[in-house]
């Protein structure tokens, strides 16, 4: 970094400064502002369709039938098994089962 020599030279460096500054802001303020990307785990419809591909998945439908009734894809419940599968191992191993 340059050494400042004079009055003048360090105040335009201080102006400089404080509109990088200023930018920075701007910059942050839209990042701030901006929507996470990315898939939405467990919010309200997350949950909804998941309670009813429990009760489908139960009463033995198949998936491509839980996919229709939800109007989504077949790779989503599996994902959603997947999900439950995952739930149920973890509640075996916190019973003492296998």
């Amino acid at each position: 970094m340059n050494r400042i020599q004079t009055l003048e030279s360090a105040l335009k460096r201080i102006e400089e400064l404080e509109k990088e500054n200023a930018e920075l802001k701007e910059q942050l303020e839209y990042y701030k502002k901006r929507k996470a990307s990315g898939r939405q785990r467990h919010n309200a419809k997350w949950m909804k369709i998941y309670n009813d591909f429990v009760t489908c998945y139960e009463q033995g439908m198949a998936m491509i039938e839980i996919a229709e009734r939800n109007g989504i894809s077949e790779r989503s419940v599996y994902r959603y098994k997947a999900y439950y599968e995952e739930g149920k191992g973890s509640m075996k191993k916190e019973k003492g089962g296998k």
